[in-house]
């Protein structure tokens, strides 16, 4: 059990998942990436002066139970009552066979909240599966899956993989919607209408087994983050979770049975897809005008010093991200990633 992690979730399990209309609540996930990366003596200062822009958590309407939930599924205002729902299964039941459960159930609406349902799950299964398995840690993940289940939502267009492109090609490969402007709702209206949109989705060759699923995923990472360094000023905040998205997908998969790995990057593939199809511009920023990776005797503990005193709750998330990819691959421009993220929204 780690205390500081523990009394941040305690304290904002009291407000909901979004807030200021439909804004996300990133309190938990960006404590937790904090507490991970050695950062825990910033929690609380940092939760302090987030928590209080963000609304309570609604209260309950009618009781969700495991007849009447496939009704309740996709209506935000019965938030407070999927919270409950999945704060009880993870009292009554070991959380992963909850998660085992659910995961089928809530993969198919993986936008859900613009990707920040599955993203909240993964950062509570990584404090699950560090060993800290307190009450705090199980409601946190509880949380998670209420807002996946509330806000579910399909990836218009979606298609089964049947290609032949490796993760870096077919996210070159995807087409822009016609009319970038508007709400995530309004452009991802557009993607049922766009037949290209549906073709690039299959053109990524399936994978051949469970462990080419879970190391495809990791090339989709890779691929995402390397792409924002050069396109994240399409829009900062949203193209983030083009490579943050697939990560929670990728950390989230030792949990899960093995056969829901290949599923499970089907559908991290699509959500990114229809990230950079409908915020991504068609163009990257000249290379020599961006960033480089630090030049430091530990270059991700510079990135990571810097995210936490930019403050802000996507360039945490997104230098995590960045770092994991670093290690994996050892291309700086991950770092500069990292380093553009924090240029393009500030602290």
């Amino acid at each position: 059990m780690n205390a500081i992690l523990d009394e941040a979730y305690h304290r904002l399990h009291s407000t909901g998942p979004e807030w200021g209309g439909n804004l996300s609540n990133h309190g938990p996930m960006a404590a937790e990436v904090l507490v991970r990366r050695g950062r825990e003596e910033q929690v609380p200062a940092w939760v302090d002066a987030y928590i209080g822009r963000l609304d309570k958590l609604p209260g309950p309407t009618e009781p969700i139970t495991d007849a009447n939930w496939r009704e309740a599924l996709s209506d935000f205002g019965r938030v407070g009552d999927w919270v409950g729902y999945f704060g009880a299964q993870v009292r009554e039941r070991p959380w992963r066979e909850v998660l085992a459960t659910w995961w089928p159930r809530l993969l198919p609406g993986i936008v859900a909240g613009a990707t920040h349902g599955v993203i909240r799950v993964s950062h509570a299964v990584r404090t699950l599966l560090a060993g800290d398995e307190s009450l705090a840690s199980v409601t946190e993940l509880a949380h998670g899956l209420g807002w996946w289940a509330a806000r579910s939502t399909a990836v218009p267009g979606f298609a089964e993989l049947a290609g032949s492109l490796e993760p870096a090609d077919a996210l070159e490969s995807v087409p822009r919607i016609p009319d970038q402007s508007g709400v995530l709702a309004e452009r991802f209206g557009q993607l049922g209408a766009l037949p290209s949109f549906s073709r690039s989705l299959a053109a990524l060759r399936p994978p051949a087994d469970p462990d080419d699923a879970r190391d495809r995923l990791a090339d989709l990472v890779d691929a995402a983050t390397l792409k924002y360094l050069t396109h994240g000023h399409g829009s900062p905040v949203l193209l983030v979770h083009t490579a943050t998205a697939p990560n929670a997908v990728l950390h989230t998969l030792p949990a899960l049975p093995r056969e829901l790995w290949p599923p499970s990057l089907t559908a991290a593939w699509a959500a990114s897809a229809a990230i950079i199809s409908t915020y991504a511009p068609v163009a990257g920023a000249p290379r020599e005008a961006l960033p480089e990776a630090p030049n430091a005797d530990d270059p991700v503990a510079e990135v990571l010093d810097r995210a936490a005193a930019n403050g802000d709750e996507h360039v945490i998330k997104f230098t995590d991200t960045a770092a994991e990819v670093f290690n994996r691959t050892g291309n700086p421009d991950a770092l500069a990633a990292s380093l553009r993220v924090g240029q393009l929204i500030g602290g």
